[in-house]
């Protein structure tokens, strides 16, 4: 199993806005095509303004599969242009669980 780790930092003062159009629009249509949602998180202390979901893949295949199916949706274009406003940057990074991590 991999997990990404998948960072976006807002622009100061639209967590809130980045957060309701993800609860109401991006993560169900996101869970339709990725599964595998571990969770979704902001930061109370460190980088403030910060977005961060975890989803979980087989393998670094399955993610590439998952993830260019999600992109050929209208829907998700669509909303993606709705939040790429709100959006300073991003960072994405894919975990390798080690030998003895509860997660595998």
């Amino acid at each position: 199993m991999i997990v990404e780790q998948r960072d976006y930092h807002v622009f100061t003062g639209k967590l809130v806005e980045l957060v309701r159009l993800y609860e109401e629009e991006g993560i169900a249509l996101q869970q339709e095509y990725l599964g595998g949602l571990i969770g979704v998180f902001t930061t109370d202390v460190g980088a403030l303004s910060t977005y961060t979901s975890l989803w979980g893949y087989e393998n670094f295949a399955e993610r590439e599969q998952r993830r260019a199916k999600l992109q050929t949706d209208e829907r998700w274009r669509d909303f993606l242009a709705r939040i790429q406003p709100l959006i300073h940057t991003q960072q994405n990074r894919i975990l390798v669980p080690t030998a003895f991590s509860p997660i595998k």
